[in-house]
């Protein structure tokens, strides 16, 4: 019996949906489901481009083929439809997931040093490269996730790793090259969880993320309520096992780093976000214990500058936070919503903030539409933008989203 299914025998896992609400139920620990700012490299534009390169790509996740959908972005942050492009694979849904098919942050991530978009398709194990050229993707690349239903990237330099969430789980590395991704030998390593090839969505992990400078190499596991930490070697792979860390909250999910490099994490259970400081060693230093925004399961993070914003998939909210001198961080009002729910705006999922950090979007997987806000200089979000006619959430849904 592997650590993760001893775990799990003390921690079940379940969530209901109430109306239009998402409801998080324990049992002894409950839970649900970044692109991180650990990954700066696959969405900062450090250029800051304007103009006709301006984009918004969002993943349909579609099960019959799976298709990422372009829109163009005006200076002012309105989105327009632009095309749309089969990426060669299928998408996927976990068993039971209540809006977000995929329950995982990272599952579509842009590459700025190579212009490379990467898209997991769960329901066929592989994983698709584009390269990017405004608002057309080209060169589109096809390859094996080397195990069962990918559902995260994490990229750093030359580097990417996929987490797949099926079986016993996984990472593998592949080298970004002019041409794509390719395999790198001797990088797979087990998760040891215990899933179906597609797993359920509460015992699926959340996200593959790098630590700044791509040192450390870490996922969020949610029913075993860890964080697991492999120390990378120099050439690109990882230690054979990971460090095992136990969550300081309910329900690890989305990951994503400060100015100064601590990490912080987005729990689920109780819509609460920790921070630490990432050893060496692989091992988790708490920098502030879990903060409660209120909300309802919270499960996405994302920064901008000294902000971050959570998705909360519950209530169909998104929070403000702010980062301080000594990295506390703090809500940006006393109610913990920086943007209340509306009609076209149900089933609040991934997030992605432009390189400039003026604009944040926000997915609606039941709505099937993104909503695009301007960032205030005190992290006040003003709606400039609606786009509609994604794929909702039903058999599956739209994950996934970056902004370009």
């Amino acid at each position: 019996m592997s650590r993760h299914t001893r775990r799990r025998s003390s921690r079940q896992i379940g969530l209901t949906v109430a109306g239009a609400g998402l409801l998080a139920t324990v049992a002894a620990v409950a839970t649900v489901t970044v692109a991180s700012a650990g990954e700066t490299a696959r969405r900062y534009d450090v250029a800051g481009r304007a103009g006709a390169d301006h984009a918004v790509l969002v993943q349909g996740n579609e099960l019959a083929g799976n298709t990422i959908h372009v829109f163009r972005r005006g200076e002012d942050g309105a989105l327009s439809a632009a095309g749309t492009y089969a990426t060669g694979g299928k998408g996927g849904d976990q068993v039971d997931a209540p809006t977000d098919s995929l329950a995982s942050q990272g599952s579509l991530v842009y590459d700025d040093r190579s212009r490379r978009l990467l898209a997991v398709n769960a329901g066929s194990g592989r994983v698709t490269s584009f390269r990017v050229e405004g608002q057309k993707l080209m060169h589109r690349q096809v390859v094996s996730s080397g195990g069962d239903f990918p559902s995260s990237v994490a990229v750093s330099g030359n580097l990417a790793y996929v987490m797949n969430a099926g079986g016993r789980g996984s990472v593998q590395g592949f080298r970004i090259t002019a041409g794509g991704l390719k395999p790198l030998r001797g990088s797979h390593r087990s998760l040891g969880l215990d899933n179906e090839k597609v797993p359920l969505f509460s015992s699926s992990p959340g996200q593959v993320a790098f630590t700044p400078g791509g040192r450390e190499l870490v996922v969020t596991t949610k029913s075993a309520n860890t964080i697991e930490v492999f120390p990378m070697s120099r050439d690109g792979r990882p230690v054979r096992r990971a460090v095992v860390n136990d969550s300081a909250g309910g329900v690890p999910f989305a990951i994503t780093f400060d100015k100064a490099g601590r990490m912080l994490v987005a729990e689920a259970e109780k819509s609460t976000v920790s921070t630490y400081k990432v050893r060496r060693d692989g091992s988790l230093k708490v920098v502030q214990k879990p903060l409660a925004n209120g909300q309802n399961t919270l499960c996405w993070l994302e920064r901008a500058g000294d902000f971050f914003y959570g998705g909360n998939t519950g209530n169909s909210t998104v929070t403000g936070y702010r980062s301080g001198r000594r990295g506390m961080l703090a809500l940006t009002n006393d109610v913990g919503i920086a943007t209340p729910p509306s009609a076209q705006s149900q089933g609040v999922i991934d997030l992605a903030v432009t390189g400039d950090e003026k604009f944040l979007y926000v997915q609606n997987a039941t709505s099937g539409t993104v909503d695009g806000f301007q960032i205030g200089r005190n992290g006040s979000l003003t709606k400039v933008t609606t786009a509609t006619g994604l794929p909702p959430f039903a058999a599956s849904g739209m994950e996934g989203i970056v902004a370009v």
